[in-house]
């Protein structure tokens, strides 16, 4: 009897063991639940488009400047060719899902008949002020499928009310105008430029606002969203919006992107450039940059548009990197897109459709070491069934896991792209690709975050399988896609420089690629001068240059580069530190810092050694984003005596903190032998000044 019962007591508690079992691996089968913030279904939508653009188009587009100050004539807004359905024929054309317009910029006018100012297309010659750009805009995106976004600048150096209170109903009813009369609005955009000198009616003073209180953000947004419940915001002050900036302007995110901020505090550059990994909002970054080096048009970069291999470059770096790219077009003064741009534009699309066009990971086996209790519906084969709503998904204590992709054969690829299922979170910290080269496995890159998309890149490589792993995740990891592609060698154009002793020098991006080059500033080809070391040259000179890859046939996009006199004579005075040379060495990625612990106005004089016919200067700040001290307000002096100075330019040098680019002044033709830049102003207070490169343009 005790026999039996020591059975009875055994066969249950196996069945407990079992029903115990069986419910844990029923538990295991449920979906992960979400795990930190996770996007709306605004957020979602926006991060599905990846890929849109940017139209900056103003009454400075005629003046040839950055910014607006106010008082622009509003006759001189005449753009007798204005179609924007050629502008939405190219964006459709190039891949882009959407166009934000710039509505109003700085400088307060207005590409709409606000009835709110005279200030407007509706006082200006185009169409006899019956014009209204915006509408043409909304009705040539209907027409090809695209969204609409608005751009609205809250700054306004126009109105005689920035400032005041009343700038704020001001503010408020332009926005009403907009989000009602011109269809849905998929995002709305705000800059972070407020405040500063302007016209403001006739005024013309500097006015200073707190721009986290100034416009009253919360109120603002309930107002939005009650206008257009499926729109997402974009703005970098004040209360935190749907999207973030990601602190530059240049193209890219950091390389480890959270799309996580928290709700309220202070957003230094690191947190705008990575996100936050533990953060309690859900705040994606948006990379927005030009195709040109400015946002606004200008003649003088005809000749440096974006190239292709820079424009992948940015590709990678903001799409590739788990953020969005809006890519910006400056319209023409005769209102159309510049044929170099429209030209940059589609052979990016076409160069993207190629490289991403054969999936090598598409439908095939895929084993994983964890799969979420062992259900088919979180299994490996997830990543590779084309369906970005199914994921593979462990088991919730396991979050370093590891899945393998069988090619069926020695396969040569060099991408590698990989999704998160990020509707229930962004999660993955760190992970690794290897591939199975010759019976065994080789490491081709490591990485951290992933979010909606990561694509790495790496050498060509041949291989059997590819193993994807999870080397740290905040939660059990969810995957939904995974790509391996071969993508196309693309030859970037080389970089060209002239050092302080006049002597050019030309670099290509890679080791096998020979460079040809001119110095008339005419085409290179294979039959030109093939470089093989510093050129000496003096005086003005025009370089052009391409990398040729003999393998293939293939050349690169041309390098441009004009300069002026040489520097070899050229002396900072009055400075004992030897890093000072770094202004005049003609290498950009060399810098000097100024006046460590000195207020402003800080002087740089330089002896260029002879008298020399000048007609104006140039100023490229410190290229690292971390402390540039950059300019923003400055004076420049000449003189033939180092004692007796004559101002011949002064101002700001527009967006130049988001914007680190040359920055050119041209002023009546003089003659000196010093030159003294002063700077009057920081762009973010700090008390040093930086500088890369400083140079003269002359007659």
């Amino acid at each position: 009897m005790n026999k039996l019962n020591g059975m009875i007591k055994y066969f249950l508690c196996v069945m407990i063991v079992s029903v115990m079992a069986t419910n844990i691996s029923h538990a295991q089968e449920k979906a992960p639940a979400p795990f930190g913030p996770v996007p709306t279904a605004n957020q979602m939508r926006w991060q599905q488009m990846e890929y849109y653009a940017f139209v900056h188009f103003s009454l400075n587009t005629y003046t040839d400047q950055s910014w607006g100050f106010g008082n622009e004539d509003v006759n001189l807004f005449n753009p007798e060719k204005l179609d924007c359905r050629q502008w939405a024929r190219i964006c459709k054309e190039a891949g882009m899902k959407a166009i934000i317009i710039t509505a109003k910029h700085h400088c307060g006018f207005c590409l709409w008949p606000s009835k709110y100012t005279e200030y407007s297309v509706k006082n200006a010659p185009w169409k006899n002020g019956k014009g209204d750009v915006v509408k043409e805009m909304a009705d040539a995106c209907k027409e090809y499928g695209l969204k609409l976004g608005i751009y609205l600048s809250p700054w306004d150096r126009n109105h005689p009310d920035y400032g005041k209170p009343e700038y704020i109903t001001y503010f408020r009813n332009q926005l009403t105008e907009l989000l009602t009369n011109y269809g849905e609005i998929f995002e709305i955009w705000f800059d972070g430029a407020n405040g500063g000198t302007g016209y403001y009616g006739g005024a013309n003073e500097n006015r200073t606002i707190d721009r986290t209180t100034y416009y009253d953000w919360s109120n603002t947004y309930k107002m939005i969203r009650k206008l257009q419940p499926n729109i997402v915001i974009w703005n970098d002050g004040g209360d935190r919006a749907d999207l973030r900036w990601v602190g530059t302007e240049g193209g890219a995110v950091g390389e480890t992107n959270w799309s996580l901020l928290n709700a309220t505090g202070d957003v230094p550059f690191n947190m705008l450039h990575y996100g936050v990994e533990n953060g309690d909002s859900w705040v994606p970054g948006e990379v927005n940059t030009s195709i040109r080096p400015e946002w606004f048009y200008h003649p003088g970069e005809d000749a440096r548009v974006k190239t292709l291999p820079q424009l992948m470059e940015t590709y990678y770096n903001s799409i590739g990197r788990n953020g969005t790219l809006l890519l910006n077009f400056p319209i023409m003064p005769n209102g159309l897109i510049h044929p170099n741009d429209e030209k940059a534009a589609l052979d990016l699309a076409a160069a993207v459709k190629k490289a991403f066009s054969v999936n090598l990971a598409a439908g095939k086996k895929a084993a994983a070491s964890n799969t979420r209790g062992n259900a088919k519906q979180y299994s490996a084969a997830m990543v590779t069934d084309g369906n970005n709503e199914s994921y593979w998904a462990t088991d919730d204590d396991v979050t370093n896991a590891s899945l393998t992709i069988d090619l069926g054969k020695p396969t040569s690829f060099n991408r590698f792209l990989v999704q998160e299922y990020i509707r229930l979170g962004q999660r993955v910290k760190a992970f690794t690709v290897e591939a199975f080269v010759d019976g065994s496995w080789k490491e081709l890159a490591k990485a951290t975050t992933i979010g909606y998309k990561r694509i790495l890149r790496f050498p060509a490589v041949k291989a059997t399988q590819v193993r994807f792993t999870v080397t740290g995740s905040k939660a059990c990891p969810l995957i939904s896609n995974i790509g391996i592609y071969n993508a196309p060698q693309i030859l970037d154009a080389p970089s060209v420089i002239r050092n302080q002793q006049g002597e050019i020098i030309i670099t290509p991006v890679d080791d096998e690629s020979a460079v040809y080059y001119t110095t008339d500033g005419s085409v290179p080809t294979v039959n030109s001068k093939k470089y093989n070391g510093p050129v000496k040259t003096d005086g003005k000179v025009e370089i052009t240059a391409i990398a040729y890859d003999a393998a293939t046939g293939k050349s690169s996009p041309v390098s441009n580069e004009k300069f002026s006199i040489s520097r070899k004579l050229w002396k900072v005075v009055g400075i004992e530190d030897e890093k000072a040379t770094a202004v005049l060495d003609g290498n950009p990625a060399t810098a000097w810092h100024q006046g460590k612990d000195k207020k402003v106005p800080v002087d740089l004089v330089i002896d260029l050694g002879r008298q020399e016919a000048l007609i104006g200067f140039r100023y490229l700040p410190d290229q690292n984003i971390w402390n540039p001290a950059i300019i923003s307000h400055y004076e420049f002096y000449v003189s033939n005596d180092n004692a007796d100075w004559k101002l011949v330019s002064n101002g700001e040098f527009s967006n130049i903190k988001n914007n680190p680019l040359w920055q050119v002044k041209n002023f009546s033709a003089v003659s000196a032998r010093y030159i003294k830049l002063r700077a009057l102003q920081k762009a973010d207070g700090n008390e040093e000044t930086g500088y890369a490169e400083i140079d003269v343009i002359t007659e």
